[in-house]
């Protein structure tokens, strides 16, 4: 493809010249964790070889090093996702934790007995077992925006249920079992027209396509590094500053005060107050490295190359028997991700040809259990999970996997 040399790429995550199983590795599953660049590697080694000293304690050389980096990894992440300034960017261990202080703070304070959350029904449990604890404890409702036989978020369904009045609305922008992508800027124009709060979960989105939060207008958006070429352990909650700045801290101790007394403590300044004790100095630096690595790349050559890929794919899976594809959207109306099964053997035994294969996907319920059990009506799903570093030749080898499953398990 044209402005985008794949093998390049590949040659910059050291990984992908591994072997598992004997093969060549091929990894699919991307949506899970996504591997690292060698330099987004580097970065963390660097760091502990070179200046690894706490952040904002010491006046020092390299902890002034250090706070710099960590610093500085906050206003790239900020401009990559259009945030109005790194006051806004709180780093916590990954999306779970940034969708519970969502919870445990603002919707704490803000959540009263009778009132309604509003979440769908393709949701991670990430995005469904804080709301239902923050339910419990506030006796407040859950609701669930339902989904069309196709697999989408029924959008007249999501109208009839902001009739409510829900105090928060939340959901993915990009599902992370069938990769539909939700119109995030309509589904937040609707839901702040009933004055409600948003918060959108960006886990599969922003690693995969430009996401601008001051163009979808969400209040809170939640994303993992990890899922980003990033190292795992940080992640970010995006808050808008007036949502932040009236918001408790969850966490109490050091780096989060500006002054404490015996009887009382002040709170530091956005976004340290939410950021209690050491946090994952290296982390935040390699996550910076990896939103300069995106950059380099480009979000719009990787964008372009993933739709290739889909729509290779697609074509290449829809002409084998007995495999099942649950997302029949076009590949211009979702991510690269496919789920999949294959008609008369179990989504493991499938996973597990795969791996023989020296192919990694992912089987399960991908933490969705309510959309695969109730919604898809699956005990378990397999997926291929696509991202910048895959190639079409990964995709046949996965199809000739498929086709060993089928002889090896159907026998017709």
């Amino acid at each position: 493809m044209a402005g985008f040399d794949v093998e390049r790429v590949r040659a910059d995550f050291p990984i992908l010249g591994k072997t598992s199983n004997g093969k060549r590795l091929a990894y699919l599953d991307s949506a899970a964790t996504a591997q690292k660049p060698k330099r987004v590697i580097d970065a963390v080694s660097d760091y502990y070889r070179g200046y690894n000293a706490n952040i904002h304690r010491g006046m020092y050389d390299i902890s002034v090093r250090a706070t710099n980096a960590y610093t500085e990894s906050k206003e790239l992440i900020a401009r990559f996702i259009n945030a109005p300034s790194y006051r806004d960017i709180v780093y916590c261990r990954n999306t779970t934790e940034a969708i519970n202080l969502v919870a445990l703070s603002w919707a704490e304070r803000h959540v009263k007995k009778g009132d309604s959350i509003l979440i769908t029904e393709m949701e991670h449990h990430s995005n469904i077992v804080p709301w239902q604890m923050l339910a419990r404890r506030k006796g407040a409702k859950l609701e669930y925006t339902k989904l069309t036989k196709d697999l989408g978020i029924d959008m007249e369904h999501y109208k009839a249920m902001l009739e409510h009045g829900p105090k928060l609305v939340a959901f993915t922008h990009v599902s992370n079992v069938l990769g539909v992508i939700n119109d995030a800027k309509e589904m937040t124009r609707l839901a702040h027209s009933h004055g409600a709060t948003v918060l959108l979960d960006g886990a599969q989105s922003v690693p995969h396509t430009r996401v601008d939060v001051g163009d979808i207008g969400c209040d809170f958006m939640a994303f993992s590094g990890h899922k980003m070429l990033g190292p795992a352990g940080v992640g970010v909650l995006y808050g808008r500053e007036d949502l932040l700045e009236e918001m408790e801290p969850v966490y109490g101790g050091g780096d989060m005060i500006r002054s404490v007394s015996f009887e009382s403590c002040e709170w530091n300044e956005l976004p340290w107050k939410f950021e209690a004790g050491t946090q994952n100095i290296e982390g935040a630096i390699g996550l910076g490295e990896a939103v300069k690595y995106i950059n380099s790349i480009g979000m719009g050559s990787m964008q372009r190359h993933e739709k290739g890929l889909l729509e290779y794919a697609l074509g290449v899976f829809e002409g084998i028997d007995d495999v099942r594809l649950y997302n029949k959207a076009g590949a211009g109306k979702r991510s690269a991700i496919i789920p999949f099964n294959v008609d008369g053997i179990h989504a493991h035994d499938v996973s597990a040809v795969f791996d023989s294969e020296g192919i990694a996907i992912r089987a399960g319920h991908h933490c969705a259990m309510p959309l695969v059990n109730s919604v898809m009506h699956e005990d378990s799903v397999a997926r291929i999970s696509l991202y910048l570093y895959n190639t079409r030749d990964e995709i046949d080898r996965a199809a000739a996997a498929m086709e060993k499953a089928r002889a090896l398990f159907l026998r017709r």
